[in-house]
């Protein structure tokens, strides 16, 4: 019953598109990071919007902004690193399962004169979420039908996927429990091995003692 429960509940989690969209303030040479967690071969996009507020504030910066993307896996290595213009979308794929760090700042920092601040309108989508539909239809001249069909295929793998994915976290889980729990449990009788060492030598200290001071 909690299997079928919990398998359920993730079915319906994964059908809500995962997205977010946000914006923010930045200055030259400051990045912001973001977490996604997903599986193996996810693909994720991110539409941005670069506004140079020096512009808004009629502050001559003399630089053209655009933004810097870098993505860390979740073993932190670098698995992108790349400049675009001001306005556009980047998207990768995952190469493997876990927490990824989605980090971006703007390409453009002065050493003198004002600072260069800039507002990033961001949308980051993972999953079928990250999919353009209508693209597709257009390149590969699909109908409504077939296009729904796609769709509904495409999150029925996505459920797969993340359940497979999370199965594989409950085994990495319980097995770092069952660790953790065998290392106290040998701890505690290497606790009770030294107390019982530690009383023995007392009592054989304290009779030797009493010996030699013919107290016995």
């Amino acid at each position: 019953m909690k299997a079928s429960s919990l398998i359920y509940i993730t079915a319906l989690i994964a059908l809500i598109p995962q997205c977010f969209a946000s914006y923010f303030e930045i200055s030259g040479g400051i990045q912001k990071c973001f977490l996604e967690e997903v599986p193996k071969d996810t693909l994720i996009t991110g539409k941005y919007k670069v506004e140079d507020l020096n512009e808004v504030a009629n502050i001559n910066a003399n630089s053209r902004l655009g933004l810097t993307v870098k993505v860390l896996d979740p073993e932190f290595n670098m698995i992108m690193d790349r400049s675009y213009p001001p306005e556009g979308r980047f998207a990768f794929t995952t190469q493997s399962g876990g927490e990824h760090q989605i980090c971006v700042s703007t390409n453009a920092s002065r050493w003198f004169g004002p600072t260069v601040k800039a507002r990033i309108h961001l949308d980051i989508a993972s999953g079928v979420a990250a999919v353009d539909y209508e693209e597709i239809a257009k390149q590969e001249h699909l109908g409504i039908l077939e296009v729904a069909v796609r769709r509904l295929n495409d999150r029925v793998a996505a459920i797969r996927k993340e359940q497979s994915y999370q199965r594989g976290r409950e085994v990495s889980f319980r097995n770092t429990s069952e660790s953790t729990n065998a290392r106290v449990m040998w701890w505690s009788a290497l606790q009770v091995v030294v107390l019982l060492a530690s009383g023995v030598f007392q009592m054989r200290h304290l009779k030797s003692f009493f010996k030699a001071k013919k107290l016995v």
